[in-house]
């Protein structure tokens, strides 16, 4: 699994750049996103050079021509394919009427896809500190709780874009469920240093409905961050798969801040809700400590990219240096390693198989297997 996290607020917004954002950036953070949804090249490609503009929605506007792309492919009956267009027209996120269009559309193709097959996804709205949170779950059951696995992407990618995985996940014996991180999507939460207790509302709603004292977390970029610090207060995880996980240098070192995509910064700026040139500040103190690394208790599996743009190497030695039960899946790649996506998505899976005590033994050593082949395919190309 792959999240390339990238994102810029709108121009003139209080929390952003107020050149609002980078046409040229977007596109081509934009591609990781539809490589990560087996998006054909021969069809989003054609879409993109059609983009002339970033602003309004109008024809050659970004989100008028993912959506209308998505519009065909709904009127065609394919309403999964038609939700990952319309995600991409929220990309990065929702700044005026033409994304706000997407967003909405998205949402409702997927519900209407989930709807029609026997996909086993339902919907579950959880308090998150008095505020409602919508998410996508699957496995729930009060007779026969199973273990919780939750995944959450960085902060770009909605709970749409992996919830496709459901099905997936419920056939390796888990319950399931997918979120988005705070002010991402549907989710009206702000991105705060807390924002871990997200985790922690997420369990104390499905408890009983999934066996939440044994609960995994596949999160993935920034998400992964605040995985490991509800880790470290809630005993129920009982261990996280990470991508490209910030942890230390990434919030205190201004040097690489000063070479960060634009793109992100401005991100974490909307999210955070403060202006782009106060957003490292903001978040300084958000980073994971080494004695809080040491001291987690359970094991973390992620993967690192070498030529990580967004994520500094300091993270990865500082996670080598630190966490007790690290397993560490390393590719020549940039934020995400969207060029191993194969290899990465099915490792991801069995690094939660390896953290299952009651994990079945055939379906792990096929997990292992399907990783050796995509490995073998990834290097012959």
């Amino acid at each position: 699994m792959t999240d390339t996290t990238a994102a810029s607020a709108p121009a003139g917004s209080a929390e952003g750049s107020d050149r609002g954002n980078d046409l040229d950036e977007l596109k081509r953070f934009v591609v990781a996103h539809a490589v990560s949804q087996d998006l054909p090249a021969d069809h989003y490609a054609p879409l993109l050079d059609r983009i002339t503009t970033d602003q309004g929605d109008a024809p050659g506007s970004w989100a008028y021509e993912w959506v209308r792309a998505g519009d065909e492919l709904d009127a065609a009956g394919q309403p999964l394919a038609a939700a990952q267009y319309y995600l991409l027209g929220r990309f990065p996120f929702v700044d005026g009427p033409g994304r706000a269009r997407a967003l909405e559309r998205s949402v409702d193709a997927f519900d209407r896809w989930r709807k029609a097959g026997d996909t086993g996804i339902e919907p579950e709205t959880v308090d998150v500190g008095g505020t409602p949170v919508r998410i996508w779950t699957a496995g729930l059951s009060t007779g026969t709780p199973r273990p919780l696995l939750v995944v959450t992407g960085g902060i770009v990618s909605t709970k749409e874009q992996w919830g496709p995985l459901l099905p997936q996940l419920t056939s390796l014996g888990l319950a399931a469920a997918v979120a988005e991180l705070p002010g991402v999507g549907e989710n009206p939460l702000r991105y705060e240093r807390d924002s871990s207790r997200l985790f922690t509302a997420i369990l104390d709603a499905l408890d009983g409905r999934a066996d939440v004292s044994r609960t995994y977390l596949l999160a993935l970029s920034f998400s992964g961050h605040l995985a490991l610090r509800a880790a470290l207060a809630d005993p129920r995880i009982r261990g996280i798969v990470g991508n490209g996980t910030p942890v230390h240098d990434f919030f205190t070192d201004a040097a690489w801040q000063r070479h960060v995509p634009r793109i992100t910064r401005d991100t974490l700026a909307h999210l955070a809700g403060v202006p782009a040139d106060a957003v490292y500040e903001r978040i300084r103190d958000w980073a994971l400590q080494d004695d809080e690394l040491r001291a987690l208790a359970v094991p973390f599996a992620t993967v690192s990219a070498r030529r990580d743009e967004i994520v500094p190497p300091g993270d990865t030695d500082r996670l080598r240096r630190h966490v007790a039960d690290l397993r560490l899946l390393e590719h020549d790649d940039v934020h995400g390693a969207p060029g191993h996506l194969a290899e990465t998505k099915v490792w991801s899976l069995l690094a939660v198989q390896w953290m299952r005590p009651d994990a079945d033994p055939t379906t792990t050593a096929g997990l292992a297997a399907a990783v050796e082949a995509a490995r073998a395919a990834g290097a012959k190309r």
